[in-house]
């Protein structure tokens, strides 16, 4: 067995590799897992480690207990510019795109909310469990953030472009059983832990052939179709006013 922790000025992620599995947690309770800039550059980096090895087969991506992410630390927004705050959001699709990407079978193991880019990264793993604590979506319209095409994509292809919009339209967020009902998660633990489950699926998946799992994930994602363009995904007047607002727990003044 094999553990690495990886400290960051604002939390830390741990990466555990055994019996050919790469278990990364995300690890900031305080601050419901979100993920500053520092964060999401570690897990990329995380991403492209397991990438480079040999031994690994699966891997799983989770929260602390009662957590997955609530996506970007908004609160470090505040701090940004607005071209930073673009930049940022390059940064986690690009973290993003490592593991969805990665030839090796990602499960996402959510006891908890999974808001925003944490959404994304949840849509980005090939299999999502989760227990009855979970929430999803995308309240974006509150902060002047400017979802581009790539994080639209991973939700639209599961839920479809309309209900892609509703979520966008009214902030609206599901509890776990909406998800499952909607097709968002793969398997409900709603008896026992969260973390043993995912473990045993994993040691499944991780006794099958290799070079079938690549297979099938390279073939599925060949069948989607997609165009990314140049996009900013903050709006300059919208967003410093959401970010303020967040920071100071009231309602958006949005012209």
């Amino acid at each position: 067995m094999r553990i690495h922790i990886k400290r960051v000025p604002d939390g830390k992620i741990t990466l555990q590799e055994t019996a050919k599995i790469a278990i990364v947690t995300i690890n900031r309770p305080a601050a419901r897992n979100a993920l500053t800039v520092n964060m999401w550059k570690e897990l990329a980096r995380i991403g492209e480690e397991i990438k480079a090895s040999t031994k690994v087969k699966v891997v799983i991506l989770r929260g602390t207990v009662g957590q997955f992410t609530a996506g970007a630390d908004i609160k470090e927004f505040c701090e940004l510019t607005v071209a930073e705050a673009n930049q940022a959001f390059v940064q986690m699709e690009e973290t993003i795109s490592i593991f969805e990407h990665l030839p090796i079978p990602v499960i996402a193991a959510i006891d908890g909310p999974a808001m925003g880019a944490g959404f994304v990264l949840a849509l980005a793993c090939d299999l999502r469990i989760d227990t009855n604590q979970t929430r999803m979506g995308i309240p974006v319209g509150r902060l002047g953030i400017t979802v581009g095409p790539s994080f639209v994509r991973r939700i639209v292809r599961l839920i479809g472009p309309s209900r892609t919009k509703e979520l966008v339209y009214t902030g609206k967020i599901y509890n776990a059983e909406e998800a499952w009902q909607l097709g968002l998660l793969n398997q409900r633990i709603e008896n026992g832990p969260l973390d043993q489950a995912v473990l045993e699926l994993a040691q499944t998946i991780a006794g099958q052939s290799k070079a079938s799992m690549k297979a099938v994930k390279a073939a599925a994602a060949l069948c989607e179709w997609k165009q990314d363009v140049p996009w900013d995904f903050v709006d300059p007047v919208d967003f410093p006013e959401g970010c303020l607002a967040f920071a100071e727990k009231r309602e958006p003044h949005f012209t």
